[in-house]
């Protein structure tokens, strides 16, 4: 998957809409999108009231990450790369209705990160390493904060809760 990323245009990535929410340098791209996002701001969205998503054409370009997308059994929604930039930060905020509870989960996972950067779920840090997946209860206040030299990639994943998902999440706790 850092290979996918490397071989992604600098110029590609896209500035996330949500300015108040960051310091720094944070950005976007799509990999599946709601099947009616035209304008590129619209692509990186994740749309709670979205019923159908589509892949976008870069998930083509990205076989590794496509192949990992395709281990997950349960219906993807929004799928997106975040590059949060070295000495760059994203404030402390909720992604309401973004959790196990609410039929929706986030999951991330990890590409590129250093020991510096420092996520925080409800004040407690939590160290996610590269090629692991994680599922956050993002509807609570979480923060990060880049204080590496090089930039920290996720793959973010949107998903709806299904019976696969929930006994994958029985298992891991």
């Amino acid at each position: 998957m850092q290979a996918d990323v490397r071989n992604i245009e600098d110029g590609a990535w896209i500035r996330h809409f949500v300015t108040q929410n960051y310091d720094g340098a944070w950005t976007v791209l799509a990999l599946r999108a709601a099947a009616s996002a035209v304008h590129p701001i619209q692509t990186i969205y994740s749309d709670p009231g979205c019923a159908t998503y589509v892949d976008t054409p870069l998930l083509a370009a990205c076989p590794a990450v496509a192949a990992a997308l395709a281990r997950f059994e349960c219906p993807l929604e929004s799928v997106r790369l975040m590059r949060l930039g070295a000495g760059s930060a994203i404030k402390t905020h909720r992604d309401h209705d973004l959790d196990v509870e609410h039929g929706r989960a986030r999951l991330h996972v990890p590409i590129a990160t250093n020991a510096k950067v420092d996520f925080r779920l409800n004040g407690t840090r939590v160290v996610l390493a590269e090629g692991e997946c994680w599922y956050l209860r993002l509807s609570d206040p979480h923060s990060v904060r880049n204080g590496g030299d090089r930039d920290r990639v996720h793959l973010v994943v949107d998903t709806v809760v299904d019976a696969w998902l929930r006994e994958l999440l029985a298992r891991a706790a």
